[in-house]
Order: structure tokens, then sequence, then C-alpha cells
């Protein structure tokens, strides 16, 4: 990947992350300006409904007594998520990797903003699907870049942008080498043969 190629993806990657977070958050408080004491609305039948919840723990409520360890976790999920989204990547997997901080960033603000307390924040859910599992949008960013990423996180060799990768193929083949023909002898090469040889 060349370097402008890189430099055009960043503003990519940074604003895809930003159109989710901003998405996400919008219609959180959407939720909680309209959904507030009401019942579930539903769009399609009782499979998919609006219902607001807030969530202190991980998906499903799990760890809803430990809601300061999830800050924890979102934090260095986003400063890592930072650090590779930044590198030289192939499309798929920035569009990925972007997608993943949007949804985890905007989850961390969350955690650290919402209430009870600083870091202490609840998520705020209001998709509802069929009881199974209640989220929003930063949910489903986040589970469209997880398979984005399973998708693409086998690197092409073509597309590995790490310096040694790109070394490896700069390198020349060895039978593409072994088998390369002799030069032609030169006009002194074959001067040099006749005075060399049998009087």
């Amino acid at each position: 990947m060349t370097t402008s190629t890189h430099s055009r993806r960043l503003p990519l990657v940074a604003a895809l992350a930003a159109i989710v977070l901003v998405v996400d958050q919008v219609t959180k408080f959407w939720a909680e300006a309209t959904l507030v004491d009401r019942a579930p609305v539903p769009l399609l039948g009782d499979f998919l409904r609006l219902r607001l919840l807030y969530n202190p723990g991980a998906a499903f409520s799990l760890g809803s007594g430990s809601t300061w360890i999830f800050t924890i976790v979102a934090a260095v999920a986003v400063v890592v998520l930072v650090r590779y989204a930044i590198r030289p990547q192939p499309l798929g997997r920035a569009l990925a990797l972007a997608l993943l901080l949007g949804g985890a960033t905007t989850h961390l603000l969350d955690r650290l903003f919402r209430e009870p307390g600083f870091a202490r924040g609840h998520v705020v859910d209001f998709i509802d699907y069929n009881g199974w599992f209640v989220g929003n949008v930063a949910d489903i960013a986040l589970t469209v870049g997880a398979v984005l990423l399973i998708l693409f996180g086998i690197a092409d060799p073509e597309d590995d942008p790490t310096p040694a990768a790109a070394a490896e193929r700069s390198e020349p083949d060895p039978d593409v080498v072994a088998s390369d023909p002799e030069p032609e002898p030169t006009g002194a090469d074959r001067d040099a043969k006749k005075t060399d040889g049998p009087a």
C-alpha cells in the first residue's frame, strides 16, 4: 500500500467512526426523549420492537454489578483500535476497524458520562430483538465490524502493510534467479578465447 493510499483512507476511517458515534448518540437521546414510560413499540411485530433499557453491564446485561470494569475494558479497546486503525490497512479491514472504533468509543462515552456517575454510566439500549437481546446502533456497528474483520482479517500477502512483508516481497525469487540465462559473450570475450586456444 502506498503512502498516498494510506493518507486517503485515514479520513475515511475517521469519518465512518465519527458517523457511528454521532448516529448512536443521537438515537439514544431520541429514545430517552420518546420511549420513557412507554410500552414496547412494535416495528416488525414482536420480532423487532423499540423498548428503552439502561444496561449497566455487557451484552445480555452480564456483569451488571461491575460497570467500572467494562469502562476500563472499553477504554483499552478504544486505544488498541486507534493504534490499529491509523496503520496502513487494506480497505476491508480499514472499514471494519472504523466500525469497531466508532461503536467502542460511543459505548465508552456512555460509561464515562451517563448516569449514575463518572465511569459507572449505563449504556442506553432501545432496539429489542424479540426479547433475546436489547441493543443500540453501536451494537449493530460492532457486530458488522466484527464480521468484516473476520472476513478480511486473514491478510492477503499483497495487502500486508508491515515492513517485513514488504521486504520479503521485494526479494528476488531464487528459482527465477537460478534459471536466468548466461549473458551473451562480448567481443572481447570471444577474442580472449581465440588467444587462449591451441596454436
